[in-house]
C-alpha cells in the first residue's frame, strides 16, 4: 500500500446493491425512516434542522492474500495493510451509496465493525452502519464532490458541531499492519532481569502508529477539511501472530460552514459561602 493513495475508496462512487434497492425506494416513497440513533440523539439532530431518512449500511467480505515477512526485521506488511484498508473503505463507500440513493446530505453515527466469519482465517468482513440525514431547509450540505458527508460522531456531537458553525466532511481513516522484529538471542540477554527500554520495539510501534495517523490526515486533506475531530487509534492483532499488529486511526474531518450560533464565553463563577 502506498503511503498516500490518490483518493480514498470511500469517496469513490459505488453502485447500490440490488438487495438494498427495494428497501431504500420504499423509504424514499413514503417518508418512513429507520435509525440507530438514540432518542436523545434523534431529538438533538432534528433541532439542527436535519431529519433522519433511514438506516444505511454497507459491507465487504474480503479475502486476505499471502504476506511474506522476515522474522528479524521490523517492517510494514503491505498485503495485510491493503486488505484491511480496502475492506473497510468498500463497506463505507456502499453505505454512502445507499445514503445518496435516499437523497441524504450525510450520514452520522457511523460504526465500522468486523464480523467474524467461519469461512476461513483468510476471509474477513467489515460492515459500516449509520443514519442518513437531510437538511429540512432545502440547502445541500454534501461534500464538494457531491457525495453525502459521513461522520462517526454521535447525534449530540453533531448538534454541538452545527451550533458552533462546523459540519462533518467525511469519516477518515488510516491503517498500518506492521511486523515487529523478534529479538535476537543477544538482545534478549541484554534485557534479562533488568529495567530497560526495548528500543527496537518502541521504534517499530512508533513508526506504525505514525503511518496510520499520517494516512488518516491525508484523507482529511483530500476532502478539503480544516481538521479532524474525535480521533482514536486502536491496536488489533487479529489472527496474524503476536508480532504482527494493526494500528487503525479513525476520525471525522470537519470544516467551517457557517458562523458560530452560540459563541462560548467562559465566565468565572464564585461559589457563595456563609
Amino acid at each position: 500500500m502506498s503511503q498516500q493513495p490518490s483518493m480514498p475508496v470511500s469517496q469513490q462512487p459505488q453502485a447500490v446493491p440490488e438487495a438494498a434497492r427495494a428497501r431504500l425506494e420504499g423509504s424514499a416513497a413514503d417518508g418512513f425512516f429507520t435509525s440507530d440513533l438514540s432518542v436523545n440523539e434523534f431529538v438533538l439532530t432534528t433541532q439542527t434542522g436535519f431529519e433522519p431518512l433511514g438506516l444505511v449500511m454497507g459491507t465487504s467480505v474480503y479475502h486476505v492474500g499471502i504476506q511474506p515477512t522476515r522474522w528479524g526485521v521490523s517492517q510494514e506488511l503491505p498485503v495485510l495493510t491493503q486488505a484491511m484498508y480496502t475492506a473497510r473503505e468498500l463497506a463505507m463507500a456502499r453505505m454512502t451509496a445507499e445514503a445518496a440513493a435516499l437523497g441524504a446530505d450525510g450520514v452520522i453515527g457511523v460504526r465500522i465493525r468486523p464480523v467474524r466469519l467461519a469461512f476461513s482465517a483468510e476471509v474477513l468482513e467489515f460492515m459500516a452502519v449509520g443514519t442518513a440525514i437531510k437538511a429540512g431547509d432545502g440547502a445541500s450540505h454534501r461534500t464538494p464532490s457531491g457525495a453525502p458527508f459521513t461522520s462517526h460522531l454521535s447525534g449530540q456531537d453533531f448538534w454541538t458541531l452545527w451550533q458552533h458553525g462546523w459540519l462533518p466532511r467525511a469519516m477518515v481513516m488510516g491503517t498500518c499492519v506492521y511486523h515487529v522484529a523478534h529479538l535476537t538471542f543477544r538482545q534478549s540477554l541484554q534485557t534479562f532481569g533488568v529495567n530497560a527500554e526495548m528500543k527496537s520495539y518502541t521504534q517499530a510501534i512508533y513508526d506504525a502508529r505514525e503511518l496510520a495517523m499520517s494516512r488518516m490526515q491525508y484523507e482529511g486533506r483530500q476532502v478539503g477539511a480544516g481538521g479532524v475531530v474525535g480521533v482514536s487509534v486502536e491496536e488489533s492483532t487479529w489472527a496474524w501472530g503476536e508480532h504482527a499488529i494493526e494500528f487503525f486511526a479513525l476520525g471525522t474531518a470537519v470544516s467551517r460552514s457557517h458562523p458560530d450560533r452560540t459563541p462560548v464565553n467562559p465566565a468565572m463563577v464564585m461559589p457563595l459561602t456563609n
